[in-house]
């Protein structure tokens, strides 16, 4: 049909002629109101956002000679902090000379990682930067649902 038809039909009807294939030999155009096509766009897009959960990195720290009580507590958040879906980044802070023993604070974060190992997988190795010592763990798949 030609154009001037078209934009006779879309006025009559008190719609919008839009352009949808521009490439297309002849052009391909619809009949809509646009002004609500594009409501309905930004609505759902709207609305796929607030389903979408952004997975945040969490940080967990401990020291080489830590206490039991104290063990359990963070290794309580890290675990919540997984259950969540977010990833846990564990950091050995050393003091002093502890630093020269890396060995005890490389047992402590593979315990944490045996502990939380059916809810976690680990992501990166420990890694040694300057006095501080860390490792990130990702949830692992069948934790999220």
């Amino acid at each position: 049909m030609s154009l001037d038809d078209a934009r006779e039909r879309a006025e009559a009807k008190g719609l919008d002629l839009v352009e949808v294939a521009p490439d297309a030999r002849p052009p391909v155009v619809k009949l809509m109101d646009y002004g609500k096509f594009k409501y309905e766009q930004q609505r759902a897009a709207r609305e796929a956002k607030k389903k979408q959960h952004t997975v945040q990195v969490k940080e967990v720290k401990f020291r080489p000679g830590i206490e039991d009580h104290d063990y359990e507590f963070k290794t309580r958040h890290a675990r919540r902090f997984l259950e969540d879906g977010n990833k846990v980044k564990l950091t050995m802070m050393f003091r002093g000379r502890q630093v020269t023993h890396p060995e005890l604070g490389l047992e402590v974060l593979n315990r944490v990682t045996e502990d939380l190992g059916e809810l976690a997988k680990v992501e990166s190795k420990p890694s040694f930067e300057g006095r501080t010592m860390s490792m990130v763990l990702a949830p692992a798949k069948s934790s999220q649902g």
